[in-house]
């Protein structure tokens, strides 16, 4: 893959991160998740009530790695919030049950609770 090709991935990848409040990059999609920890962190978003926008990593040749270098981060599901980047499944399974996911959601004055 020509680096053209990765750089056009970084400034889609970068754009979807500033212009969606809340935004998952998962393997499959909201209704078809293909993994396990895609599902849970669907479940959690779904159950807090939250609205946010979903970008399925293999939709596309070289999307996954781009997302992955983007954040630096190796799994997914990956969050981003108001543009900065969360964490994955544990990170917010962790921090949805301490509270701390649904205060975050609030304090960057997104409704929650559907």
């Amino acid at each position: 893959m020509g680096k053209s090709h990765m750089d056009d991935f970084q400034k889609w990848i970068d754009q979807q991160v500033k212009s969606n409040n809340v935004l998952l990059f998962i393997k499959g999609t909201k209704e078809n998740p293909l993994c396990g920890f895609s599902s849970q962190v669907i479940l959690i978003m779904e159950h807090i009530g939250v609205d946010f926008q979903a970008h399925n990593v293999m939709s596309r040749d070289g999307l996954r790695q781009a997302v992955k270098e983007y954040s630096n981060w190796p799994t997914f599901p990956q969050l981003y919030v108001k543009g900065k980047f969360i964490g994955g499944c544990d990170i917010i399974r962790e921090m949805f049950q301490s509270g701390e996911l649904i205060s975050l959601f609030e304090e960057a004055g997104i409704p929650t609770g559907g």
